[in-house]
C-alpha cells in the first residue's frame, strides 16, 4: 500500500509539475484566429480604420513599409471567389488546415512582408521547441510551376528554414508539419516568419497555421520530483524485502 501510495504521489506531482510549466502561454495567437478588424482581408502594419485592411493580434506584418502582400485568410473558404485571395482547386487536393479556421499566407516573389512576434517570460540558455504546419498552393488566374518555397523561420538572432515545397502547375502540396528547435538568449526573443521562393511568374502562397512554442524538456522541479519519488520506491522496496518474512 506504501508504495502505491508514492507512486499516485508520483504521478500527481509530475502532472502538477507540467501544468505549472505550461501554465503560462509564451505565444500569443500561434492559430491566427484573433484579429483587430475581421478575417479574409490584406494585412496592415499597424491598425488601421480601412475596411479592407486588418492586423493580427500578437502580431506585426511588415514589408518596411505596408505589411507586405499579406493576408489573413479562412481556409475553409480560400479556394472560392469569397476569399481575399482565390487558390485553385482544379480537383488537386486543396484541403483546410488542420487546425481549420483562419491561416496567414504570404506570396513570397510579390513583396513579402515579415511576420514577427515577440515571445516573452524566456529562460536564458533554455532550448524550446517551435511547431507549425504548413502548405503552399497557387493563386487562381495564375499558372507555372513553383520551386523550393519555403518558411525561413527567425528566433532571436538565430534562423531556420523549413524544407522546400515544389507545386505542379495548379497544384496543392498538402499540409506538412515542421518543428525546430531554439535556444533563448534572452528573457525575451523576435519570433518571425518570411515566405521564400525562387519560381518566376507563377505566385505561390505560402500557408501557416497552429504556430506553437514549448519547454523542449521537463522542467527542472519536475525532473526533481521525479527522481526524488523514485529514490523512495527503492529505499522502500529494499524495506520490504528486508522485513523478516
Amino acid at each position: 500500500m506504501r508504495i502505491k501510495s508514492v507512486l499516485l504521489c508520483l504521478s500527481a506531482a509530475a502532472a502538477l509539475g507540467s501544468t505549472f510549466a505550461n501554465a503560462t502561454p509564451i505565444l500569443v495567437n500561434g492559430n491566427f484566429e484573433s484579429t483587430t478588424n475581421g478575417g479574409n482581408k490584406q494585412l496592415s502594419s499597424h491598425v488601421t480604420n480601412r475596411a479592407d485592411r486588418t492586423t493580427l493580434t500578437g502580431w506585426t506584418s511588415s514589408n518596411g513599409n505596408d505589411g507586405g502582400y499579406n493576408f489573413v485568410l479562412d481556409s475553409a473558404i480560400a479556394n472560392t471567389w469569397d476569399s481575399a485571395i482565390w487558390l485553385r482547386d482544379n480537383g488537386n487536393g486543396y484541403s483546410a488546415s488542420p487546425g481549420g479556421g483562419n491561416v496567414f499566407a504570404s506570396d513570397a516573389l510579390y513583396w513579402p512582408g515579415v511576420l514577427s512576434q515577440t515571445v516573452t517570460g524566456l529562460t536564458i540558455g533554455k532550448a524550446y521547441t517551435l511547431t507549425f504546419d504548413y502548405a503552399m498552393a497557387q493563386q487562381s488566374g495564375f499558372s507555372g510551376v513553383n520551386k523550393q518555397n519555403y518558411w525561413e523561420v527567425g528566433f532571436g538572432n538565430a534562423t531556420q528554414q523549413t524544407r522546400g515545397l515544389d507545386l505542379a502547375d495548379g497544384g496543392f502540396s498538402g499540409w506538412k508539419t515542421a518543428s525546430m528547435t531554439f535556444t533563448a538568449t534572452g528573457v525575451s526573443e523576435v519570433l518571425s516568419f518570411l515566405a521564400k521562393g525562387t519560381a518566376p511568374g507563377a505566385p505561390p502562397f505560402m500557408l501557416l497555421d497552429d504556430v506553437a512554442l514549448a519547454s523542449a524538456v521537463p522542467e527542472p522541479a519536475t525532473w526533481t520530483m521525479l527522481l526524488g519519488g523514485l529514490g523512495l520506491l527503492a529505499f522502500l522496496a529494499r524495506r520490504r524485502m528486508a522485513a523478516p518474512v
